[in-house]
Parts: C-alpha cells; structure tokens; sequence
C-alpha cells in the first residue's frame, strides 16, 4: 500500500481518476494520480479545487515537465495548498511542497518509508511498494 490514513482521518479522502476543475473559462481540467478531498459520493466525476487539499502527481517520461512546471503553477494559482511530486526512478522519492503566500515551497524530500503529520493526522507512505509494483507491471 502507498498510503495509509489514520483512522481519525474522516475529514479528508483520497481519490484516483477524478477530474479537478482549475478554471471554467478557459476549461482547464485535470486528472491528477491521486488527489485527497473532503468525501463525496463515490462516483463523483469532477472536484473544483477549492475542495482539495493535496494533489499528488507520479512522474513518467511523458509527464515530467508537465507536473514540474505547468501543473506546478496551476495548482498554486489555484489555491491548492500540497503538491507532491513522486518520482518512481531508483530510489524511488518524493518531493512535497506547501503553499506560502501564493507559491509553493519546498516542505521536503522523502525516500524510503516515511512517517510524518498531514494537517494533524499521522501518515505513512512506502515509497519503496511504489517501485515494488512499478517494476511488475508489464
């Protein structure tokens, strides 16, 4: 498992496949590799960004550039206040960042397993079961 929450967490859920509105006019949407939420119905299509509070995005060579620059200003511009980079290559790491007066800074870089608070609730995360099952897939 990537991720686990503290059972205390009630307040917040994690989504994968979900698209995230960041503007109406022009449309811009997004569909981030996991992004963490108040709950909603299952099936919800579509979040605006004013309901999330962390998107994490997993780098493949087709998307690097993307999640470090234009998804990086996106999410800023529109108030989303985590952005975690996951980059799977050997270690496998992570990079989190915070939102301080308007821009992200730098709150980290992880590899390995790692235990730390997300807004007041303990989280883990194995990076290292993220390699485990990049590698097996076909």
């Amino acid at each position: 498992m990537f991720w686990s929450l503290d059972e205390r967490l009630t307040e917040l859920a994690a989504f994968a496949g979900v698209e995230l509105l960041l503007a109406e006019k022009p449309l811009t949407i997004r569909v981030p590799d996991v992004l963490v939420a108040s709950p909603s119905p299952l099936d919800v299509p579509r979040l605006g960004a004013e309901d999330v509070s962390l998107v994490i995005e997993v780098l493949s060579e087709g998307t690097v550039r993307t999640d470090r620059v234009t998804k990086f200003s996106e999410y800023a511009e529109v108030g989303i206040e985590h952005y975690w980079i996951v980059d799977l290559d050997d270690p496998a790491s992570m990079v989190t960042y915070r939102l301080v007066d308007g821009e992200y800074e730098n709150f980290g870089e992880h590899t390995g397993k790692v235990s730390f608070d997300f807004d007041g609730t303990p989280l883990t995360l194995d990076l290292d079961a993220l390699t485990t099952r990049h590698a097996q897939r076909p």
